[in-house]
């Protein structure tokens, strides 16, 4: 990759005293391109695409409220309220629109921001996304969920973490996944997840107009390709590219595809 970018940790204040972490690379002056983790991940779960993307862009991966190293309220954790920090965060850093990438749970968050504020959305790039409601993977994790104690054990964290993954993913790079994901305090595994399972956009989708890549595994255990299909028929200006062998975290498991594939959307939108 030519001009490969550079990147750096901050914090930013967004809204009333919420400081959100994240990376950013990239050229100052680039295209903005944000990227939204999934659940209960953080910016990590970027870490092995960021290397691979252009230099010219500005890449921002942001640890979501309560996730990763960003502020941990004791509310605001439904999607609507997630999707307005990525505005919030938009307007902290005076970024007028940007392309959103989100991971699962981030790619929620990122459709309810392109369905409420679609000024604000030039692009969308959703990974291992579906229908949260009714999802019995989902439910079963959840349910789990309610009798674990705080801190949530490593070993619940890492095996919810591997049965994500369909391809191997290099091992440091796993455990540090877990690692990030033990930043959590129980209340917000269960909260975050809650909300999730409670989000409802079906009847919304249809207004995002903002172009749509849709990256998802065809191991993904969560979310079927029936899903792809439905998300497909919603959204109006949406396209799939499915990943052989690949599971529910293609971020992971083909980072230098992923980089790739969502550099030719941006060029051709």
């Amino acid at each position: 990759m030519l001009n490969p970018p550079t990147h750096h940790t901050c914090h930013l204040e967004v809204g009333t005293g919420l400081n959100l972490h994240y990376v950013a690379g990239g050229r100052a002056d680039g295209e903005p391109v944000v990227f939204l983790h999934g659940w209960p991940d953080s910016w990590f779960s970027f870490s092995r695409v960021l290397p691979e993307l252009p230099g010219s862009w500005r890449s921002l991966a942001v640890d979501q409220r309560g996730f990763g190293d960003s502020d941990r309220p004791e509310s605001g954790y439904a999607i609507p309220e997630l999707a307005a920090d990525v505005v919030a965060f938009l307007d902290a850093l005076a970024i007028q629109q940007a392309v959103l990438v989100g991971h699962s749970f981030g790619s929620f968050v990122a459709r309810h921001a392109a369905i409420a504020q679609p000024r604000r959305v030039s692009g969308l790039v959703l990974i291992g996304t579906g229908v949260a409601r009714g999802n019995s993977v989902l439910r079963e994790v959840q349910e789990a969920l309610r009798g674990l104690p705080d801190p949530i054990p490593r070993a619940f964290a890492h095996e919810f973490q591997a049965g994500t993954v369909h391809s191997p993913v290099p091992a440091e790079f796993f455990e540090q996944l877990v690692t990030e994901s033990l930043k959590l305090p129980a209340r917000l595994w269960r909260l975050a997840l809650d909300s999730l399972l409670a989000y409802d956009d079906a009847e919304q989708l249809g207004q995002i107009d903002a172009p749509t890549l849709l990256l998802w595994g065809d191991q993904d255990a969560l979310f079927p390709r029936s899903e792809q299909d439905s998300m497909l028929a919603a959204l109006p200006a949406a396209r799939l590219q499915v990943y052989a062998d690949t599971g529910h975290c293609p971020n992971w498991e083909r980072p230098e595809r992923v980089a790739a594939d969502v550099a030719e959307f941006l060029q051709s939108r």
